[in-house]
């Protein structure tokens, strides 16, 4: 059997811009809590870490602030920022039309392989539960929406999508360990893949926003829970 070959640091630079690299490497930082909620981003820190001089920091940490899951004061730093459930619900707002407008457009246009993927993740993803893997499951479901949006065909819809949604993944990520959504989310995935299969464009917008709407109740009782502490 042929061996794979595994690209190297060079190769996946020329790829791919350094900034964005990091943008993701210090995205999945904060996603597993590494830099927690209002704590002070050390660019040199990170600069260390990652091999780099403190540019592709600055740059990434400047898109980071766009995506609001950090925010900049003069004088003082970079922060992780904290978004509020208020906040929060603006986005689900904008989130659960784009995501009915995602589903109706991929049960259109998807290709067979494309929903051959998309079932592979979630079988992965039933993987992740059987063995309570709350973290593991929430980095796939990221993926299986990432995947969506970027089937769904519309460039402007998938930047827009992205760029909306980073705010809420630590909420994501609360709804599935204390909101119940470890349990029932990948239920929900399967039905929307069911509407895909059978090309029906209005069931699987229905079911998507359904998901997000679910996601949103989700997040609230996470929140609850951690205000009763």
């Amino acid at each position: 059997m042929a061996q794979v070959a595994v690209p190297t640091v060079l190769q996946l630079v020329q790829s791919n811009s350094l900034p964005a690299l990091v943008q993701v490497e210090i995205e999945q930082l904060i996603l597993r809590g590494e830099l927690a909620i209002g704590q002070h981003v050390n660019e040199s820190e990170l600069a260390g870490r990652f091999g780099t001089s403190r540019g592709p920091i600055r740059e990434a940490l400047r898109a980071l602030e766009e995506s609001r899951l950090v925010r900049s004061e003069k004088n003082r730093g970079v922060f992780v920022r904290e978004i509020s459930v208020a906040e929060a619900d603006e986005i689900y707002d904008i989130r659960e039309a784009l995501d009915q407008l995602i589903g109706q457009r991929v049960a259109e246009r998807a290709t067979s392989e494309q929903l051959r993927g998309l079932k592979a993740v979630v079988a992965e993803m039933d993987v992740t539960v059987r063995v309570q893997d709350v973290k593991g499951y929430h980095a796939l479901n990221l993926k299986f929406h990432d995947m969506l949006v970027d089937f769904a065909g519309n460039s402007r819809l998938t930047e827009s999508y992205r760029l909306l949604t980073k705010g809420l993944l630590l909420f994501r990520l609360r709804g599935l360990q204390d909101g119940g959504g470890f349990a029932v989310s990948n239920t929900e995935h399967k039905a929307v893949i069911e509407a895909f299969a059978a090309r029906d464009s209005a069931k699987a917008g229905r079911l998507l926003r359904q998901h997000a709407v679910a996601s949103r109740a989700r997040m609230h009782k996470a929140a609850a829970a951690a205000a009763a502490q």
